[in-house]
């Protein structure tokens, strides 16, 4: 692709984000796709800079930004508008310029669920941890419809505040959704055996070594375990539930889908997702 004055820009803002996979990705789409756009990797630093850096996409007439963390809540108070998912979630990780009006979703719970063969509808799902990849999984849970929504969270400081936020998630969304104690085994296990999907949304198993559950725990057969970590392409969980027979993912497609899905808010085209994915794993560190 040869740059010109026609030429559109997108990029990352996180802190830090040097080695960001994100600009491979968007990179090769735009070219797959005939797109003229090039997409970089900016590390902020200065938080104080974010409104200006954000107010930066009607200047240069941008597509847009993608935000990681730690900017994701704060960007919100850039932002013109919300979609449904963001003003649930409470944050953002695109932003949409559209004729200069800035626009902000979250892509990180359609992601995960365009990522999986699996049709959530009506289907329990219960999630280990309570941060923000958790809280997008549990939106677009809620959103698609699911039947019930258990999520299992270490008694922290913050637990109290989960329980609230999650209370009111409820309350917004009509959906049935539980917090428990990660230490209550029995009901850990009672949970999980009636489960259709099980999620791992903590950065437990990040070493390669640690469980984020006991190894103790039965699990039913049919049910898909997914850990939201694509760092490690095989976590211990992955590798524990395999040894029960259970298909497995990793969070590696859930990056790519929710980079698929801002590119085509940018663009209105379908990212490349299957050439990109193959293209991906020859990859030694994935990194969003």
């Amino acid at each position: 692709m040869e740059i010109n004055g026609y030429t559109r820009m997108a990029a990352v803002l996180a802190t830090p984000i040097k080695h960001s996979l994100s600009p491979f990705i968007h990179n090769r789409a735009f070219e797959l796709t005939n797109e003229n756009a090039v997409y970089l990797a900016w590390d902020l630093g200065d938080e104080n800079k974010l409104g200006q850096t954000i107010n930066n996409v009607r200047t240069l007439d941008m597509f847009g930004l993608n935000i990681s963390m730690p900017y994701k809540q704060k960007a919100v108070a850039f932002i013109d508008e919300l979609s449904e998912e963001a003003q649930l979630i409470g944050a953002i990780n695109t932003i949409v310029n559209k004729n200069g009006k800035l626009l902000g979703y979250n892509t990180d719970g359609q992601g995960f669920f365009n990522a999986l063969n699996f049709k959530p509808h009506h289907k329990k799902i219960t999630l280990i941890g309570g941060g923000g990849a958790a809280i997008s999984i549990i939106v677009q849970a809620a959103l698609l419809e699911m039947s019930e929504i258990t999520i299992f969270a270490r008694q922290s400081p913050s637990y109290a505040r989960l329980e609230q936020r999650l209370k009111k998630l409820s309350h917004q969304t009509k959906a049935r959704i539980k917090l428990y104690d990660l230490a209550d085994i029995s009901r850990l296990q009672k949970e999980i055996t009636a489960s259709d999907l099980l999620v791992n949304a903590t950065p437990v198993g990040m070493s390669g070594e640690a469980m984020p559950l006991p190894s103790s725990i039965l699990l039913p057969s049919g049910i898909l375990v997914v850990d939201t970590i694509y760092k490690v392409r095989e976590t211990p969980l992955m590798k524990w539930a395999k040894k029960q027979g259970i298909t497995t993912m990793n969070g590696v497609g859930m990056l790519i889908h929710q980079a698929a899905a801002s590119f085509e808010l940018w663009t209105g085209k379908k990212m490349p997702i299957e050439q990109i994915s193959q293209e991906l794993e020859g990859k030694d560190e994935v990194k969003c």
